[in-house]
Order: structure tokens, then sequence, then C-alpha cells
């Protein structure tokens, strides 16, 4: 039998659409057992039928299927403490697994850079499925044949990573439809000056180029509409020192890092943004996937 963990991920982290991502340590957990009929068993957020129709499985087959294979039946366990349909890669972080545990039966065959390019395509983008594989901060790009490049960069230690997770879900689908398919030669030039900005502040540990760098114009105040309190809780925050805040992926939920002087004010306005029903983390950068055998 063999184990796959594998990180949440948050992604564009503000002007970084489909490029930017962390990986959090807040892991997918996933063994898999070769049986005569395929089964899935899953604990944790949210529900998942019992079927072969899960991300799971899909990453599996689609694994064996660019080596021009047919998988084997499988059985997963899933332990997945990463909500569904929030903003934290919890659709990537299941087809990586797949993806990953299926190269593993296939002795690396494809390999890490395998999996990376396989589930982006997969996604259609690279921006969580990059720190999923890879760990850290990742910056993504399609090369001029199509092909997904990615670099990672250790995130400072000190950046605390905070999350508020609202109770509702909120489709990558539906976030997607909101956002302009032309963009403005102006707000595109603030787009990719402030997402250079960010990789130089991890680079160069300045967080508080971050202030600038994670201001965002290409999709959040469309989605701001999808996210009651958006605004409310980015004045709070700012308010308070962080130094960026953020729709983590295509939200609901909302990503900030900021020193440790000014994590417990942000942590009280991300909990007064997601209420009771809603979840805080405190979360530290995590590394990419791991399988082993267990």
């Amino acid at each position: 039998m063999l184990c796959a963990t594998v990180p949440a991920t948050s992604a564009n982290l503000g002007p970084g659409y489909d490029a930017l991502g962390l990986a959090l340590e807040l892991r997918l957990n996933v063994t898999v057992k070769l049986t005569p009929a395929d089964h899935f068993v899953y604990r944790g957020a949210g529900s998942v039928p019992d079927d072969g129709a899960n991300l799971v499985h899909q990453g599996f087959r689609a694994a064996y299927g660019q080596l021009g294979l047919e998988a084997p039946t499988a059985t997963f366990e899933v332990d997945n403490p990463i909500p569904l349909a929030r903003g934290l890669g919890s659709s990537s972080a299941a087809l990586v697994a797949g993806a990953a545990l299926a190269d593993a039966l296939l002795d690396g065959r494809l390999g890490r850079d395998g999996v990376f390019q396989l589930t982006a395509g997969m996604e259609g983008h690279p921006d969580n499925v990059a720190p999923a594989v890879y760990g850290g901060f990742t910056v993504s790009a399609a090369d001029a044949a199509g092909r997904f490049r990615s670099a990672t960069l250790p995130l400072p230690d000190e950046w605390h990573l905070l999350y508020g997770v609202p109770a509702f879900e909120l489709s990558t689908a539906t976030a997607r439809r909101v956002v302009p398919t032309t963009v403005a030669l102006g707000d595109a030039v603030l787009t990719s000056s402030r997402a250079a900005l960010w990789v130089a502040a991890v680079a160069q540990n300045q967080p508080e180029l971050l202030r600038t760098a994670s201001i965002d114009v290409l999709h959040q105040p469309y989605r701001a509409a999808l996210v009651p309190g958006f605004e409310r809780v980015s004045a709070a925050v700012r308010a308070a020192g962080a130094y960026a805040v953020f729709l983590s992926g295509a939200g609901p939920t909302v990503g900030v890092i900021c020193s440790a002087a000014a994590a417990n004010a942000c942590l009280a306005a991300l909990a007064d943004f997601v209420g009771p029903e809603g979840q805080v983390h405190d979360l530290r950068p995590a590394t990419g996937f791991t399988v082993e055998r267990c």
C-alpha cells in the first residue's frame, strides 16, 4: 500500500492570476490499494460520493493514460482537512494525489515534472498545481509551445500566513464567469508589474513591498461581490498592519500575510469576517507532495 500527502494551496495572491501560488501546511492524505473494483472511502471536509468519478481516481487514470496504459482498479482512502470549494486548492490536491500515486506504482516514469505537466493541463492553469507539486512559493507560466514552466522560492520564515475560510462554497467556474475577458492596457501594466514585485518581495525578504504587490485590479474587484465582507475585512487587516490581503484562489477564503506583531489583530478581523461557522487558520509554508510505502 502507498500513502501520499499533498498540501493545500493558495493561488493568485492578488495580481498573480493563474501564475502565483503558495503551498500551505494543511495536507490531504491518501492511501491506495489495488482492488478488483474502484472504491473511494472519504473522510473529512464536505462529502464526496464513493465512485470512480472523483478527482483522485481521475488523476490516477490520467497518469496511466499519459503513458498509453490502462489504469488498474483501485481503492483510495482519503483523509481531507482542506475545505472544499473554498479557494484552498482541494481539487488540485486530489488530482495531484492520484497522479503521484500512479507515478509511484509506475516506478516514477512520469517524474515530478510529469505529474505537474499532467495535472496542470487537467486543471487548465498551473497556479494551484505548482505549489502542490513543488512546495513553497511558486511562479508559473506557459512557454511558446504551451508547456508549463515553474520556479520555486522559499517563503521567509517570519511571514505569518493567515486564512479566513467562510462557511459557504464558491465554485471556480462561478468566480471565473464574473471576470471580464478583455483588459485595459493600464490594468494589464499594473497587474504584470505588481506580480513581478511579489517575486522580488519574496526573493529579497521585503514584506513591505507586498503592500503594493498584492493590490489587484484584474479579478478581485469583480469577485468581491461574491464574497460578502471582503472589502471590510481587507480594510480591517490593512489597518492592523498586514502586508498583504487577497482572495485565495477564486475565493471565498481570504488570505493575509503579516508580521508576528500584527498577527493577533489580523486573526481577530478574519474571525469576524468568517463568523462562528467559518474557520481561521494560521499556517506555515509547506513542501510539495510526498509518496511513501505505508
